[in-house]
């Protein structure tokens, strides 16, 4: 039995991003609005692979709960990690 290669995926939804970032969808629209995590539209709207690389390396060690003042990840409480 032969396998084949499948292409490796370059573009994600919204969706996909958000699942591969453990968010929601939401977030995901909102990090493009602020220009945080660049998107396309190509039918839909859609995130790089590269671009979701590079925005885990940027925002690392950072909280981003409030995307109008991002600033170093400060935990106080142990249960804040979870």
């Amino acid at each position: 039995m032969r396998m084949e290669n499948k292409p490796e995926k370059m573009l994600y939804t919204v969706k996909e991003a958000g699942a591969a970032l453990g968010v929601n969808s939401g977030m995901i629209r909102k990090l493009i609005k602020k220009g945080l995590l660049p998107g396309l539209k190509l039918g839909c709207l859609k995130v790089r692979k590269i671009s979701l690389e590079k925005f885990i390396q940027d925002y690392d060690g950072m909280n981003l709960d409030d995307l109008d003042n991002i600033v170093p990840l400060i935990l106080t409480d142990e249960r804040e990690a979870k």
